[in-house]
């Protein structure tokens, strides 16, 4: 500890920055669902996800290593590279966060350091291979698998208590969803924790505190954990509503499923070393529970505004990191100004969070200009209308919910015809 610099020190705090903005942008990861559907109160859900990304924070290192020495070289970084990477990673987070899009953190992080390597010392920095095989891969197979997996838990949950007493059944998978709740919470201290991890690891290789190849200190894994619990524990509400009640409307079966899929994704990966994300995979998995039960359907505008703020985050990460990297190897002077511009940004954006609050009491509110039935979710709708005197209540309820175009019959559809 003694070798450490002023700058260095300051990378480390950033770092652990980084790790707090991680631990409340994906808590809806872990505890969306849970608290969409009832099955825990907010601040209660909120509570056991940190410490359980604690505890998941000492598990393994693996990911860790596949951050401080695999997707960049480590000879030519320098603190200054990594202090830029994660400026980038931060305020992508806080973007993000602030309009209620569960991006990913990792690539986040991910996208900042290639920013900032290729800035500094060119495309040679890069391990290519590691980026194609653990990053960019795993991007895009997670929420598939997830939402597959997700898919067809659902599909087969329904259909063996499909003779069950709902409300029988309801407080048992309630019971369930708490338990693979608390593995996601777990899984993602396992692998998220781990990145900040590796990035001060890096972060100490590169000014001379510890010999390149090395595991993350002691210090670093408590640090790391404690920072991601503490994130954690303050809850990203304003992305939590838009995992679970933006993007479907799920009963307990649905949100048993997606979370027990998502944690055996993500805990799957971190013991390969895959630099998952646990936001792919969760997202992944609720939006294959929506459609795992017969009627079920996702609002795709706001899944569409997801896979683009997917497809944006390593690209906008990097180009802000670059831009960092290129002034903070100016000297001193270029550091100072990036480290004021980070906080000023952060603290720009604190204060607009503020215009409209979202918190553990309104969570669970729906906005009144949520997205409006369109033709998928109309079309799977009318596949659900039972053949009986059920079915004129349920035209009757369509005609409620989608206003007939100007100038139209005020007379309701037939079924046939819907």
């Amino acid at each position: 500890m003694e070798h450490i610099t002023l700058l260095l020190a300051i990378v480390i705090v950033t770092a652990l920055v980084f790790d707090f903005t991680n631990g409340f942008h994906d808590t809806a990861n872990a505890m969306a669902t849970t608290i969409s559907t009832g099955a825990l109160k907010p601040k209660t859900a909120v509570a056991m996800s940190a410490v359980l990304n604690l505890v998941g924070a000492f598990l393994s290192v693996e990911v860790a290593k596949t951050i401080s020495s695999g997707i960049v070289t480590e000879a030519g970084i320098t603190p200054e590279v990594i202090f830029a990477a994660l400026v980038g990673a931060i305020l992508w987070n806080l973007m993000t966060w602030l309009i209620g899009l569960p991006s990913s953190s990792s690539h986040a992080l991910m996208g900042g350091l290639i920013g900032a390597t290729i800035a500094s010392v060119g495309i040679s920095g890069v391990n290519g291979g590691t980026v194609v095989t653990k990053v960019l891969i795993p991007a895009i197979a997670a929420p598939l698998v997830a939402g597959l997996a997700a898919y067809l838990a659902s599909r087969l949950t329904y259909r063996i208590g499909r003779n069950a007493d709902p409300k029988a059944t309801a407080k048992g998978y309630r019971a369930g969803q708490i338990t693979s709740a608390g593995l996601v919470s777990l899984a993602h201290g396992t692998n998220d924790a781990q990145k900040t991890m590796g990035i001060i690891t890096l972060a100490l290789v590169a000014g001379g505190v510890l010999s390149p190849g090395s595991n993350p200190p002691m210090w670093v894994i408590l640090s790391a954990g404690l920072a991601i619990a503490l994130g954690t524990y303050l809850g990203g509400w304003r992305i939590i509503r838009t995992m679970g009640k933006g993007l479907t409307d799920l009963q307990p079966q649905q949100g048993f499923a997606a979370q027990t899929s998502a944690a055996s994704v993500i805990l799957a990966s971190s013991n390969l070393g895959f630099s998952l994300s646990t936001t792919h995979s969760c997202s992944g998995a609720v939006m294959g529970a929506g459609l795992g039960r017969k009627g079920g359907v996702v609002r795709w505008s706001t899944a569409t505004r997801m896979f683009v703020a997917w497809g944006l985050t390593l690209p906008a990460a990097g180009l802000v990191a670059a831009g960092s990297e290129f002034v903070t190897k100016q000297g001193d002077w270029g550091v100072a100004a990036i480290a004021v511009f980070l906080v000023s940004a952060c603290t720009a954006i604190w204060f607009i969070s503020r215009r409209q609050v979202v918190d553990h009491t309104n969570v669970n509110d729906v906005d009144a200009d949520t997205e409006p039935a369109g033709v998928v979710t109309t079309a799977m709708a009318a596949v659900t209308v039972p053949p009986t005197a059920g079915a004129a209540a349920a035209a009757e309820d369509l005609k409620t919910t989608i206003p007939a175009p100007a100038g139209s019959s005020a007379e309701p559809a037939s079924p046939a015809a819907v």
